[in-house]
Formats: structure tokens, sequence, C-alpha cells
């Protein structure tokens, strides 16, 4: 069993302090049971969507790695965005032991089944060949309806020297269908040194959508939804991980404006559409809704370089993604 490490002086006390002030300048606005209710959903957040487990507790006879659209079930994407830098709060709303490791966005293909998800199902390598150690993997914090494809991988794969170079499902980890398993599925990790790109877009079904929700009062468990006056289309727009703003801010309309949705006008051409807002903000995650005021069926998304960056500051290439057509749900 491998012992989570002691993480207890890995970040500067400053940085534990502003923690620790940011949840206590929210709790001095509310009173009562709200004070109560903040305290709950600050402590142990991510807990029910983690698992430690370091072998493959799954018994399956699923073997297709194929679904009925023809979608092989595979890796999108590895990112190896964090190098022992995950902020203590992590033990609170990641897993215990997650703060001050390394920190590896997996996007699957499909969304994937969190009751067949164990640390033990993943195998990262390093280019000296060296096994990493895996403290724990969550599908937190894009656990938003929808968002089930990404997970967070939490523990010591290498450094900026000896880097990770691949990651293999090497368990049962089946599709939230229950229709595919991604045993043997592997991808190559993105450095460390390269900034985040877009790896799935894909149309949000209406009954999703959630039109004028709020995020939630802390900076994870749940974002944003698009404006319920006049949005008529929902892209969801996954990116390899988190980004913000160089130096860590939220995005905004600069931001918004960049991003462009093309959608075919039936004449061999593409109109060029501009989200007229920007959802699933505030929640942390590696997602964004753009909200569209036409019904449209675009076929991709586009982003300018240099506009982004990963939790490491390392900035966004230009990135284009396809959209794809198939429901959300496989």
């Amino acid at each position: 069993t491998i012992q989570p490490p002691d993480v207890r002086h890995t970040e500067p006390l400053s940085a534990r302090r502003a923690e620790l002030l940011a949840i206590a300048l929210i709790s001095l606005v509310l009173s009562g049971c709200d004070q109560i209710q903040l305290m709950r959903d600050a402590s142990n957040f991510g807990y029910d969507f983690a698992d430690s487990t370091q072998r493959d507790t799954t018994q399956t006879d699923v073997v297709a790695t194929r679904d009925a659209d023809g979608r092989d079930a595979t890796l999108l994407s590895a990112f190896f965005g964090i190098d022992n830098g995950l902020p203590r709060l992590t033990n609170k709303v990641v897993c215990p032991g997650a703060a001050g490791n390394d920190g590896m966005p997996v996007i699957f293909s499909h969304e994937i089944d969190l009751e067949t998800m164990q640390a033990g199902d993943f195998r990262v390598v390093s280019s000296s060949g060296a096994v990493g150690e895996i403290v724990c993997v969550t599908l937190a914090p894009a656990n938003d309806q929808g968002e089930s494809r990404t997970a967070l991988l939490a523990g010591e794969f290498g450094d900026a020297v000896d880097q990770p170079v691949e990651v293999e499902i090497v368990g049962n980890l089946l599709s939230n269908d229950g229709q595919l398993n991604f045993r043997g599925a592997r991808s190559r990790v993105t450095p460390l040194e390269d900034g985040p790109s877009m790896v799935w877009a894909e149309i949000v079904p209406e009954a999703e959508w959630e039109l004028g929700k709020a995020a939630t009062r802390l900076p994870w468990g749940g974002g944003n939804r698009c404006p319920a006056d006049a949005t008529r289309q929902v892209i969801r727009v996954t990116w390899a991980g988190g980004i913000t703003k160089p130096g860590g801010a939220e995005i905004d309309d600069n931001e918004r404006e960049a991003y462009r949705v093309f959608v075919p006008n039936g004449e061999g051409n593409f109109d060029e559409l501009v989200p007229f807002a920007v959802a699933d903000l505030g929640d942390g995650d590696n997602n964004n809704q753009l909200c569209l005021d036409r019904a449209v069926v675009p076929s991709e998304v586009r982003f300018p370089a240099g506009l982004v960056t990963d939790p490491n500051e390392d900035l966004n290439p230009a990135t284009t993604v396809k959209l794809t057509l198939a429901p959300a749900a496989n």
C-alpha cells in the first residue's frame, strides 16, 4: 500500500494562510445555517469522486472497446500540468495526501463509471521507465453533469528532467453506460512545459442546460450556466487541463471573444460565430460552455494562441477541436 506523503510543510505559510482566509472571508458574509452549510461544502468535497485503492477491484465481463456509433474507447489526452504543486487545499477537495504532489488530468473519449474507477486502474511511466506512484484519482472538480470524462491523477509521476511520457489503463474501467471497457487504452503525456489545448467539444443536451444557474459559493463544486434570456444552443469545450488567465484570474470577455464556433452554411463554406457568453466558470475545472444565440449544428471550435495558461503558467497554443455529435452520455 502506498502511504500518502507528509505534505504539511510543502507549501509556503502564506499560501496556506491565503486558503484559510478565502474560506473565512466567504463565511463572514454568511450567518447561522449558511455558515454551517459552507463548512460542510468546504470539507471533504471531492472524496465522493475519488479513489485511492491501489488495485483494480472491478469484476466485469465487458470487453467491448467500440460503441454503436463506431467510436473507440480511448484516452484523448494526458497532461502533466503540475509538478509537486497541488495546493494544500486539495487534501480537502480532492483526497487526503494529494497536496504537494503532481497533478495530471486524463481525458477519456466517453464518460466513465465512477464505481469502476480505482487508482490501480492507471499506470504512469516516465521517460526513464520508472512507474509513477498514484496517491489517488478523482473526477473532481469536473463533476458536473456531462463532465465525467476527466480524471485527475495525483501522485509522483516524475519531474522536469524525467517526465512522464505515457498513461495506460491497466484495470477494468467502464464507460458510464456499462457498454465499454477502457482496459488497454493509453495516451502519450503532454510535457510540463507545454500549454493546454482543447481536446473535446460536444453539443450539450437541452435537458442539461440549467439556464441561469449560478456557480457555487466556493471555487469548486459546480460552475455557472448560460443566460436564460438568449441561449439557443450550448457547446461544451473540454481542455486538456484547467485554464485561467495568466496569473490565475477567471477568463472573461477577452477570451469569450477569442472563441470561434464554425458552422457549415450549406454553400461549402462556414459561418463563424462568437459565443455571446461563456459559462461553466467559477468551479476550477477544465470545461467551458459556449452560449450561442442561434440553434445551429457546429463542426468545430477554434481558439488562438497565447491567451490562457495552465496552473504551471504555460500559455496555450492555437487549438482546434472537431465537434462530436454523438450524445454526451455515450
